[in-house]
């Protein structure tokens, strides 16, 4: 009976999976070039899509299915910012659509748990859209010197970790 969400819901396991792969790919990247906030939004995000496989997997499993924990893209390898920034806004644009297209075919097949899922997902993946956004913004309205007071304010706390110690 729930055969399609079930579909639908492991299509989303893939798409999160690939999302946590890719942020936490920029994670490592930004904050090896020092810039710590940057990084920091990152593997916050990544976090928060963890959270969504799990959501997802607990709906999937409840309607009888089988969680399929494979990523729907490989790690795009990106290190300039902007692009990462760009490709962020991409990838929750797309997932945006998909989940809107997704929750409304739960609902033509009678299944509105499945439907208040993506629901809830629209409104997280919006607002990081509407996070890398505002990064972009500020990296095009300051330059480079956005990115240097963040790489500034991870040598100052590095710096006052070691005198610490």
């Amino acid at each position: 009976m729930y055969e399609k969400s079930i579909e639908l819901l492991n299509k989303a396991v893939a798409d999160e999976l690939s999302a946590v792969h890719q942020y936490m790919y920029f994670h490592f990247h930004c904050e090896d070039q020092g810039f710590e906030l940057l990084a920091g939004l990152f593997i916050r995000t990544a976090i928060e899509e963890m959270r969504h496989i799990e959501l997802l997997a607990e709906r999937i499993i409840f309607l009888g299915g089988d969680v399929e924990m494979v990523a729907s893209e490989s790690v795009q390898k990106i290190h300039d910012v902007a692009e990462m920034l760009k490709r962020g806004m991409q990838m929750e644009q797309g997932s945006v659509r998909e989940y809107n297209i997704w929750a409304n075919e739960c609902s033509a097949n009678a299944d509105s748990g499945s439907k208040k899922v993506f629901e809830r997902l629209v409104d997280d993946e919006e607002r990081h859209y509407d996070q890398y956004d505002t990064e972009k913004n500020n990296l095009e309205r300051f330059g480079d010197r956005y990115l240097a007071l963040q790489s500034i304010e991870m040598s100052k706390r590095i710096a006052a970790q070691t005198g610490t110690e």
